[in-house]
């Protein structure tokens, strides 16, 4: 008979593994389910400087780390895919491709992933030049030449950040103009460091194991054009992965669960945690704090 977990966790970035350590430190049963590779996004990250007390560490030692400790204190992990959930009175039964899970109540911490260009060698080059978090990355590009590819209000606000940082800053855009909103363009335009080129396209990512440059398509007859700069960043948007979830985690228009601050969703027994939920700041720090956030509430639902 398969077993009946206290809480299913459905991911183990951040969120998730925080989630876990507190529900287990609280002495519930957990299992954590990851459909690709446990740590989340935050793997990719070659170093983290912006983490309370780590000085410095990468990506994937923060996330190993956080895998340790959550195991250590015994929350059972999983590899599979969750495509389904359904609630009957004894609680929630979780369906994956390779088995069933059953728990009394459901943090869900699937993330959301940077949309990215769809290039050749960009997943080999992700962490080496190419990035998607100007917060989290640009430092580590001070005093060089990086592009910036979008034109709304990410894109924009990346550009403003970086230009305190770097050399120069290119503005990549594939529509006729940019689309962020008229005062980050105006910021922008004041700012001597930033260009813009609009009504362009990424076509190649240039460099072996490390990005040097990225060659461009310009205009109706795609005129190419190499900009040699080593770092890239994607503001192209966010994607979550919540469809499978819909039917019991109200979504707003751009698919993200929407939760409260407890991380309570409108289902009795299932919370969402980390970057899957609607919130304003998706950063670290933020995600260790709602899988805390999620982890309580989950066991204020179970002792009632």
């Amino acid at each position: 008979m398969c077993k009946v977990y206290d809480i299913a966790v459905v991911g183990s970035g951040p969120a998730g593994l925080t989630a876990a350590l507190y529900a287990r430190r609280a002495g519930k049963s957990v299992i954590v389910i990851e459909k690709e590779n446990f740590g989340g996004q935050i793997t990719f990250s070659p170093k983290i400087e912006n983490y309370p007390t780590a000085m410095e560490i990468s990506g994937a030692e923060f996330a190993e780390k956080l895998m340790t400790q959550a195991e250590a204190h015994g929350t059972v992990l999983e590899m599979d895919n969750i495509t389904a959930i359904a609630k009957d009175a004894q609680g929630f039964t979780l369906t994956g491709e390779y088995g069933s899970y059953q728990a009394k109540s459901v943090i869900l911490a699937t993330g959301s992933k940077h949309r990215t260009l769809g290039l050749p060698h960009e997943a080999e080059l992700t962490g080496h030049g190419v990035c998607y978090c100007a917060v989290c990355d640009g430092a580590f590009f001070r005093d060089q030449d990086v592009a910036v590819i979008g034109g709304g209000n990410t894109a924009l606000q990346d550009a403003v950040f970086l230009s305190d940082i770097c050399t120069s800053v290119t503005i990549v855009q594939n529509l006729p103009e940019l689309t962020g909103d008229p005062v980050l363009q105006e910021r922008v335009s004041k700012l001597e460091n930033v260009s813009v080129i609009c009504d362009a396209t990424v076509d190649a990512l240039l460099g072996e194991g490390r990005l040097n440059g990225i060659r461009i398509l310009k205009g109706a007859d795609k005129t190419p054009e190499v900009l040699s700069v080593t770092g890239m960043f994607a503001a192209i948007g966010q994607q979550p992965e919540n469809g499978a979830f819909a039917e019991f985690a109200a979504l707003d228009p751009a698919g993200y669960i929407i939760s409260d601050e407890n991380c309570k969703t409108g289902t009795e027994g299932l919370f969402a945690a980390g970057d899957c939920r609607t919130k304003a700041i998706r950063q670290v720090v933020t995600a260790t704090a709602d899988g805390a956030s999620a982890a309580l509430a989950a066991c204020r639902y179970l002792d009632r």
